[in-house]
């Protein structure tokens, strides 16, 4: 049923894009924090991509150590694209999540097992019935330490996955680009839509710990 998969275009085939920014509201619609830059002295950042982002920003707004999150586009080459553009497969992004935490009160490893348990990264380009490049998973990592952090934990859940009889992970692990803002009705959309459409779901797998091993 899912034999075809989605490529990420060439570089001669991908969309123009656009120099201007897109425009969103500066605040937090949960929290009241800070959508974009200057964030709270002392914080790190995240991006992960897991499928739909409405409910993968929800997962990540709902932690304790969390400041502010905000969905867009990273990972494509495309700049400021529109939703409509990712969706067309042409400018090369994934649907992601900036997370701006507080490393004293979140580790990136806790967030890194947030992640994995909460979308199946064994699906290529696609998450369930969501089909498409915009839906890969995905992370994109600010330094070394998170980088090194990424790989561990993913050979770990690999580990953890094929036991239980699931398939090699497909996640992209790679140096964070621009992380371009979505529309602002897409900023925190189950909160503003409680009954709005969420298509996450995890392989119910724990992923083990990786506190001990790296980043913090």
């Amino acid at each position: 049923m899912f034999s075809f998969q989605p490529k990420v275009p060439n570089a001669g085939d991908l969309l123009p894009g656009r120099s201007e920014t897109m425009a969103i509201t500066d605040r937090h619609y949960v929290n009241g924090k800070n959508l974009k830059p200057p964030f709270e002295a002392g914080t790190q950042q995240a991006v992960f991509g897991l499928g739909c982002f409405w409910g993968a920003e929800r997962c990540f707004w709902q932690l304790d150590g969390v400041i502010t999150t905000a969905v867009g586009y990273a990972g494509g080459s495309t700049p400021n694209p529109t939703y409509h553009e990712v969706c067309s497969g042409m400018t090369g992004h994934t649907e992601a999540v900036l997370v701006v935490f507080d490393p004293a009160q979140i580790s990136y490893a806790k967030l890194l097992q947030v992640f994995f348990e909460s979308h199946d990264p064994t699906q290529g380009m696609r998450q369930g019935n969501d089909v498409g490049t915009q839906y890969r998973s995905a992370i994109y990592t600010f330094d070394d330490s998170q980088a090194q952090a990424a790989k561990d934990c993913a050979g770990l859940y690999e580990e953890a996955l094929k036991r239980a009889g699931h398939r090699t992970v497909t996640t992209e692990i790679a140096g964070a680009g621009e992380f371009f803002y979505a529309e602002d009705y897409h900023q925190q959309y189950l909160a503003k839509n409680p009954g709005g459409y969420c298509g996450l779901g995890g392989t119910g797998v724990a992923c083990p710990g990786t506190d001990s091993a790296s980043a913090a």
